[in-house]
């Protein structure tokens, strides 16, 4: 299947930035193609882009105004028609391959009391096993669809349709980086200790998020990621290494 630029919808969110809507299926397709225009943009540029952010359905441009409106080259009376003539006369094309293999990354969990700060009361709310829990969130490849609400946290679809949990009506005030979340069809791991309202499982003694890294967030977009469970005492020592 092949994708171009004719059919998509654009609109302004404020006054640097615009947002490119690629339809309103979250898919590894619509994925795929908000993956390859982001690279696309970033390669080759208009001028006064400043960044760009990726998410299930949307790519978001921000840019500077003023820098922009000087462009000659780009015709419109706004911000908006300008980038708007500039999407339009990209000669972007994407083939989009459903049988793509990515590596998958493993991610090892522990999913013992002491981090499942959940699992007994999802043990009634599913009518599962802890011990089932533990296999059905394990034995699923997920595909990283978008990081955020903080840096490095990845939304993860995938998760299968028996794990399907309400976010928390009362919200902790901390969740432990590391913690390994359920929230509706996704699940997804904290990379900072923040608040948060998701179910949580397990944790994982990885760091997602360093900012010393040369590439701080460990996981990005299309990623396609495994649970590897483990048992508390190797979660402890894979937590002591550098």
């Amino acid at each position: 299947m092949a994708f171009t630029l004719k059919d998509f919808t654009f609109y302004q969110i404020s006054e640097t930035a615009v947002s490119i809507e690629f339809g309103d299926e979250i898919s590894e397709e619509t994925l795929e193609i908000v993956t390859k225009f982001n690279r696309y943009i970033k390669e080759n540029p208009f001028l006064g882009l400043l960044n760009t952010i990726p998410a299930y359905t949307t790519l978001t441009l921000y840019f500077n105004p003023v820098v922009l409106m000087n462009e000659a080259g780009l015709k419109g009376q706004t911000c908006l028609d300008k980038i708007s003539a500039y999407i339009k006369g990209t000669n972007f094309e994407t083939k989009i391959n459903k049988k793509k293999h990515h590596e998958i990354v493993q991610i090892p969990v522990c999913y013992d009391v002491k981090f499942g700060l959940d699992l007994e009361e999802l043990t009634l709310f599913y009518q599962l096993k802890k011990e089932e829990i533990i296999e059905i969130h394990s034995n699923s490849v997920y595909t990283v669809f978008m990081i955020g609400f903080v840096p490095g946290f990845p939304y993860l679809g995938g998760l299968s349709d028996k794990l399907i949990a309400p976010r928390k009506q009362n919200p902790r005030k901390v969740i432990p980086a590391g913690s390994v979340g359920i929230a509706g069809h996704q699940t997804g791991i904290y990379p900072l200790e923040t608040p948060g309202g998701w179910q949580i499982i397990g944790r994982t003694p990885i760091k997602l998020f360093d900012a010393n890294r040369t590439r701080p967030s460990l996981l990005k977009a299309g990623d396609q990621i495994k649970f590897e469970p483990i048992s508390l005492s190797e979660f402890e020592r894979l937590e002591k290494k550098p």
